[in-house]
């Protein structure tokens, strides 16, 4: 019996911000992209914090930190969960979803503070504008660079047919 699968998954980089509205709607998306292509796809949050949006930066380290902590994915559902809330409340959000995750918020707040993130998140956000991102969220899989910040009509169709084409 032979695997078709690739040796490795197809990699599909979302650049995203915690703050932005639009990156909660593309959740939807992400969750079927999962659950049509399982460890066939490897989504991967990038970094991309607006500067219209305050509390971004400091949530994009915050992310970096769930994912040291073991919970990457929930940490950036969760926030995005509350993106309105998040402008109100700021970091102290940020501490109160880590800890209901049952993550160690402590260490969260000592990350803002010590900026071990700082790089990650500079790394991206500088990868994403050399490449043409302009706002969030935006695709890129197999070279292809897809907007969705104006509109997510079509995106997940075209993504699958990538990844199809892909696996193939």
């Amino acid at each position: 019996m032979t695997d078709s699968s690739p040796a490795r998954p197809v990699v599909l980089d979302i650049w995203c911000e915690l703050q932005c509205p639009d990156c909660h709607a593309a959740l939807d998306d992400v969750r079927a992209l999962r659950e049509r292509y399982g460890d066939r796809l490897d989504v991967r949050l990038r970094h991309f914090p607006l500067e219209k949006h305050k509390h971004a930066y400091a949530a994009a380290q915050t992310a970096e930190e769930a994912v040291d902590q073991g919970k990457g994915w929930p940490y950036v559902e969760a926030v995005l969960a509350r993106t309105e809330e998040l402008a109100a409340k700021g970091e102290p959000l940020l501490l109160e979803v880590a800890a209901g995750l049952g993550l160690d918020a402590e260490e969260f707040d000592t990350a803002l503070i010590d900026g071990r993130h700082l790089l990650i998140v500079d790394a991206d956000q500088a990868e994403g504008k050399a490449i043409g991102v302009t706002g969030t969220p935006t695709y890129v899989i197999d070279g292809e660079r897809l907007d969705g910040g104006k509109s997510q009509e079509g995106l997940r169709e075209r993504i699958e047919e990538i990844v199809d084409r892909l696996l193939a």
